[in-house]
């Protein structure tokens, strides 16, 4: 089992600036790089405060010179909002800066708030297309020259300029919930990363199983990998009540996730407000108490209990999400306390760094 963090810059008020925001995020990346995880995340989000990141190339690429050994995970980009020759050439160009250590998630969006600023007319259900579409030009770029006449996109002759570090080619991720996109990933030799967001550790064994069954559908030379990604926060066993302020910050970021992904207010200066807590009445997993034991929340006992779990299904990447509309020193103690605590109860194997 490996470590990784997943993490943004997110503005919930305009009392903290974005350059103390991105402070905030590459302290957290060093912590995570010094604690022995295996990757930093940064995904990919049109003007939201709430998830700044236009762009995770040029984040990923200022913490390449900041750090030496964790690997710099593109998680997810958009498959409609990227050209595939622009794809393959940032991918392949973040690969060099960092001497060979990038990631590269793709996805195939979920925001119809972004779609209709990004692309508009397109549906957001219609994005997987598009990354069926950029995953295979991508590499056939990386390679060399390649020209390409799809549905979507149509180029001559072209390459990736530069080509990357990592060879025969970086390895990708594709974000997978549905059988189809298991399936696509696992047939095109991608590494898969699953997010069970609000629902319990039955939705990671349905998750496992789909990814299982794509194995067997199509078997590979080198079975592809898993990674969970889930909202997680430690607190101290001397706290009982540690539980109670993570979990309402996971509401509230559920609450303005569901705002956004409603689409039905339009932004004031990139700021939305959470969806009112009286539209999710009889919705029991938006309370804290469920959030408490849906999302990874507990003491260091109880989440190295959960995180074995998810290590004898099979998952071979733990991904700390970090956003959760806490205070930076919340997330700061927080993540001390799964370096210090969780981290070593699996560094045998956690010690090696993800295989190019």
């Amino acid at each position: 089992m490996r470590f990784s963090l997943f993490v943004h810059m997110e503005r919930w008020d305009e009392s903290t600036t974005h350059e103390q925001t991105f402070q905030n995020l590459t302290e957290l990346a060093l912590m995570a790089e010094a604690g022995g995880f295996g990757t930093v995340w940064i995904g990919e989000h049109h003007a939201m405060e709430y998830t700044i990141s236009p762009n995770p190339m040029p984040q990923l690429a200022y913490l390449a010179a900041r750090t030496t050994k964790i690997r710099l995970g593109a998680g997810t980009i958009i498959a409609p909002f990227w050209n595939p020759i622009r794809a393959a050439g940032e991918a392949a160009l973040l690969d060099v800066i960092s001497g060979g250590r990038a990631e590269i998630g793709i996805a195939r969006g979920a925001y119809q708030i972004e779609f209709d600023r990004m692309v508009p007319g397109l549906s957001a259900r219609d994005g997987g297309q598009h990354l069926r579409e950029l995953v295979p030009a991508v590499r056939k770029l990386w390679h060399g020259d390649y020209a390409h006449d799809g549905e979507i996109w149509q180029f001559p002759t072209a390459t990736s300029v530069p080509k990357p570090v990592q060879q025969p080619a970086p390895p990708i991720w594709i974000a997978a919930r549905d059988q189809g996109s298991h399936d696509f990933a696992v047939a095109n030799g991608c590494n898969v990363m699953v997010t069970p967001l609000m629902k319990d550790d039955g939705e990671v064994d349905d998750l496992m199983r789909k990814f299982n069954e794509a194995n067997e559908k199509f078997p590979q030379p080198e079975r592809p990998e898993l990674m969970v990604l889930r909202h997680t926060h430690v607190h101290s066993p001397d706290d009982p009540e540690g539980w109670r302020p993570a979990a309402e910050g996971i509401n509230r970021f559920y609450r303005t996730f569901d705002a956004w992904f409603g689409n039905q207010t339009a932004p004031r200066n990139g700021f939305l407000e959470p969806s009112p807590e009286s539209k999710f009445e009889g919705r029991d997993e938006f309370s804290p108490e469920s959030l408490h034991r849906t999302a990874m929340i507990g003491t260091p006992t109880e989440v190295i209990e959960r995180i074995r779990h998810y290590e004898s299904l099979g998952v071979d990447e733990y991904s700390f999400w970090i956003d959760n509309s806490l205070t930076h020193e919340q997330k700061r103690a927080s993540l001390e306390l799964f370096i210090n605590e969780v981290v070593p109860a699996f560094t045998p194997v956690n010690a090696e760094a993800a295989p190019a």
